[in-house]
């Protein structure tokens, strides 16, 4: 299933670069996610991990839910719809609505949400960072923490390793 999962992803963000960079293929992201949970949070359940590839699939393409139900299962269907913004609200209403909603959001999303964000951090503030000037940056980095301070207790490895990258982001900033 993670096989199936990791080309379903690729094949609908197929022609996607990250965010200000048209050097890295969006698919690296949900890869890397998955890597992280694996890596670091020591996670081998394939639902989990599966969900985690595809995390940005209902967001940011043309899948949805009924999709990941039929070619997947609905637990890993419901993880990824749980931790999708929904596109038609405003930049600033998706970004509260993740605060406000993640205290709320299943064990396994909520991993997924930290292993997003530390690899989001890692982009941002990286060798590989997109184009972004240093006050999008800087809030992108308070926005996370406050996203990761409402789910602490969630997994003691991956919060470490998420406030590690926190605090070198800032250092590369």
């Amino acid at each position: 299933m993670i096989v199936r999962a990791m080309h379903f992803a690729a094949e609908k963000h197929r022609g996607q670069f990250r965010k200000g960079n048209l050097n890295t293929p969006y698919i690296n992201h949900p890869i890397k996610v998955a890597f992280v949970l694996q890596t670091v949070a020591n996670i081998s359940d394939e639902d989990v991990i599966s969900a985690a590839l595809l995390h940005d699939v209902i967001e940011d393409t043309d899948a949805t839910h009924k999709d990941l139900c039929n070619l997947f299962n609905t637990r890993v269907a419901d993880i990824v719809i749980e931790i999708s913004d929904e596109k038609g609200l405003e930049a600033s209403v998706r970004k509260r609505l993740q605060v406000e909603d993640a205290p709320n959001l299943s064990e396994e999303a909520k991993i997924i949400r930290i292993a997003d964000k530390l690899c989001n951090i890692q982009d941002v503030c990286g060798i590989d960072a997109p184009n972004w000037d240093y006050n999008r940056k800087f809030e992108y980095l308070m926005w996370a923490e406050q996203v990761v301070n409402q789910i602490r207790g969630t997994n003691e490895a991956l919060e470490a390793a998420f406030f590690d990258e926190h605090r070198w982001g800032r250092l590369k900033l």
